[in-house]
């Protein structure tokens, strides 16, 4: 199954496009029906490529994309990888989730591209209303589909545990049923466009002081009962497209590098069926981070040490294998 997520994405996203790509055709185009063939197409590298995202341009001394996009939304907050001789395209993911983040300003465009800024999470969910919550995500999504962008980062459903949390207002209750209730409605709105949510922040991502270093502590039945319901809810009603790792360490781990949690529940358990991405520049260990269960690397910074390969490019090569099931 694994090896098939990535690239059931995109070719959902080529199907969207009506058309392959433009770039060298060397090799079969992907399409819905021919996934094994294409994979079989792919050289390492490429397959090595497709476990992360292409960087971030405009961060300054952070890295440098790789591949080009040939879909300008500027200020989407990243992509994967494209493999234009094969037709696989990049998939744009923006910022949520209370509508597109994205900049309203394209190069060699006249017009402008503002987003509608859409009621938060909190306010959607104290309305008790879930048909106005998918109805939000409906019209949600349909701008994502005009603007250009495949997957919204969003929603947010952690729990509003710590009243200092800088994102609570992005969440939408600090009650598990609630939440699981209105994130299923917003997952299935914005999906009927046939672009993708992204739930997050996955798990236990609570507070946002120190939240790259922050370690939550939390008993097996406050995670089951509190944290995680909401999440195993939306799983099991909605099946998202994606779901997000957080930054935070769970009991010790950094979640994102939890095999437990990424892959044993949110697959296992509770049969999640799509791709899993980390948070931007969330874990510590790229290869653990893969064995746990993320599909997708972001925002895929290509750090040299002393002059030699990349970072992520040794840590991902090591892991290709498993992942791609090459012997």
């Amino acid at each position: 199954m694994k090896k098939y997520v990535l690239l059931t994405i995109v070719s959902a996203v080529l199907l969207i496009s009506g058309c392959s790509r433009p770039g060298e055709v060397t090799g079969p185009q992907l399409s819905a029906n021919n996934i094994d063939e294409v994979i079989s197409a792919m050289t390492l590298d490429e397959k090595i490529l497709m476990l992360k995202g292409t960087g971030m341009k405009s961060m300054i001394g952070m890295g440098t994309a790789v591949g080009d996009i040939d879909k300008d939304v500027k200020g989407a907050a990243g992509t994967t990888a494209p493999v234009p001789r094969l037709g696989i395209p990049a998939v744009i993911l923006a910022d949520g989730p209370a509508g597109l983040r994205i900049n309203p300003a394209r190069k060699g465009e006249d017009r402008t591209f503002y987003c509608t800024a859409f009621p938060v999470g909190t306010l959607l969910a104290s309305s008790w209303d879930a048909g106005l919550v998918e109805e939000v995500g409906k019209a949600m999504g349909n701008e994502a589909v005009e603007y250009g962008v495949d997957v919204i980062l969003g929603p947010g459903v952690n729990i509003q545990r710590n009243p200092l949390c800088g994102r609570n207002y992005e969440y939408y209750s600090e009650d598990p049923f609630l939440t699981g209730i209105m994130g299923s409605a917003m997952v299935n709105g914005i999906e009927t466009n046939r672009v993708g949510a992204s739930v997050k922040h996955y798990l236990a991502n609570n507070q946002e002081t120190n939240r790259n270093a922050n370690n939550a502590i939390v008993s097996q039945r406050a995670l089951r009962e509190i944290y995680m319901k909401g999440y195993e809810m939306i799983v099991r009603n909605s099946q998202p497209w994606t779901i997000m790792s957080s930054y935070n360490k769970l009991n010790g781990t950094y979640t994102s590098e939890r095999r437990d949690v990424m892959t044993d529940i949110l697959r296992g358990e509770w049969g999640f069926e799509g791709l899993v991405m980390s948070d931007w520049f969330g874990g510590s260990d790229a290869a653990a981070m893969i064995h746990a269960g993320n599909d997708l690397l972001e925002p895929g910074l290509l750090k040299r040490r002393s002059g030699t390969e990349p970072f992520l490019w040794r840590t991902l090569m090591y892991l290709s294998a498993e992942c791609w099931s090459l012997s």
